[in-house]
């Protein structure tokens, strides 16, 4: 049989699942040969069941994140009945595959759970919550590596509501906050924390801690903490487990504090560095605009999917009406000006003055102590440190981004490097500097 291509680019091959509303089949990148998963989405029915908004988000999450221990999303493409992604492929199957088999040994276990803190610390750094972490959502690569998958339940920062917390109810019974039971509002890094505890149990006992017989009588012993530990836990993973399936989500243990325990400690080796997200995300194959996927076209379902990426001329990403809403809180310029700046990691904010001019002025402060060589194009500025401070180079980008033609939004983030590092620059050179011109 002749074998179907996309975009006269990937050759696509045998399925390797399907699920209600979407197929993932292996591919193979014409170009380079590299293997790829081509996740194949029905348009038409994820319409009819209101599936719309959470594809949209899981496209938006899967480009902020670019971790070794997630799965990448390389590209997007659409037709006027399917939704294209190029994805890594992960051979190794899920984690949840190893764990029906029998429970795991504290050392492969541990070595799984480090590479989980890491990777969802770094979501949380992103402004991103997954909210449905379970076995089932965590594959192992070839290597023995594990990359965390399935953003579609996930929530970006800017979906809190005016108390600062998430209230979507979502999630897997088994594994979810029981604040997020109570549906009173919860903290979604905190609950995602929870799920990583209830997932460090599970590889080490085989089982879930708070099974029942139907799911009111589950709920009941979430909301107490109500768990046994097998004889065969060790006591300092026993005490760790305590502290992370905490029900009072203001006194559960953070990932800062996971990470110097002891248990997590013995072999653990921080990813110092790894690759950054691309400079200029939408100069090349990423996604332009997450509403284009759903856009109708003249064109029927048999014609090519068209790669959703770059087409305009002008020097910036413009913003359209889905990335206002979606950012409609970081407009809000009070956060700028907050006295505790060490934890935040994105700051966007709106001005008037030319890109030109924002650009002079990031160029002045980069040359302070000649501490940064600047990168340029079109309306991303990246400043590297030149010097490796105590989690490698100080990385920060600021995007400008194009509201009308005399109003720009600013995101100026930490793509890499130590947060408090981080903290201390944004007090002390860019925001006196940015202050003037907001």
């Amino acid at each position: 049989m002749e074998k179907k291509v996309l975009m006269q680019k990937y050759e696509i091959g045998r399925l390797l699942g399907q699920g209600n509303f979407a197929k993932v089949y292996h591919a193979r990148d014409l170009n380079t040969g590299q293997s790829v998963a081509i996740k194949v989405i029905n348009k038409e029915m994820i319409m009819k069941v209101g599936m719309k908004e959470q594809i949209k988000r899981e496209i938006s999450v899967m480009r902020l994140v670019r971790h070794p221990n997630i799965v990448q999303l390389y590209e997007v493409m659409a037709t006027k009945t399917k939704i294209y992604f190029a994805m890594e492929i992960v051979k190794g199957g899920e984690l949840f595959d190893k764990v029906s088999r029998g429970r795991l040994g504290e050392d492969v276990a541990r070595k799984y759970f480090q590479q989980l803190i890491d990777a969802v610390d770094y979501c949380h750094s992103r402004g991103v919550y997954h909210r449905d972490l379970k076995p089932e959502n965590l594959l192992v690569d070839e290597n023995g590596d594990l990359k965390i998958t399935d953003f579609g339940l996930s929530a970006l920062v800017e979906s809190r509501k005016n108390d600062g917390l998430l209230h979507t109810i979502c999630g897997t019974p088994a594994y979810v906050a029981p604040e997020v039971i109570k549906k009173k509002g919860y903290d979604g890094a905190k609950a995602d924390i929870w799920s990583c505890g209830v997932i460090l149990y599970v590889l080490l006992a085989g089982f879930v801690p708070f099974n029942a017989k139907n799911l009111m009588e589950m709920y009941k012993k979430i909301i107490k903490a109500d768990c046994l530990f097998p004889p065969w836990f060790s006591p300092d993973v026993k005490r760790l487990i305590y502290r992370i399936l905490d029900p009072n989500s203001r006194t559960r243990i953070s990932i800062a504090k996971i990470v110097q325990s002891r248990w997590f400690r013995k072999g653990y080796v921080q990813i110092q560095e790894f690759q950054l997200p691309p400079l200029f995300p939408r100069n090349g194959d990423d996604i332009l605009d997450v509403q284009s996927a759903f856009d109708s076209s003249d064109s029927d379902s048999d014609s090519p999917p068209v790669s959703i990426k770059e087409e305009s001329t002008l020097k910036l990403y413009r913003f359209n009406a889905f990335d206002l809403i979606s950012l409609s809180s970081g407009l809000d310029l009070s956060g700028l000006f907050e006295n505790d700046q060490n934890e935040r990691q994105m700051i966007r904010f709106t001005t008037r003055e030319k890109p030109s001019t924002i650009v002079s002025m990031l160029e002045e402060v980069a040359q302070i102590d000649n501490k940064f060589k600047v990168l340029k194009k079109d309306g991303v500025v990246r400043l590297e440190g030149c010097k490796a401070g105590i989690k490698g180079q100080l990385t920060i980008d600021a995007e400008i981004f194009e509201i009308t033609s005399s109003l720009y939004v600013v995101e100026v983030k930490k793509v890499a490097g130590n947060t408090f590092e981080y903290g201390i620059f944004w007090e002390q050179y860019l925001k006196p500097s940015l202050k003037e011109i907001i």
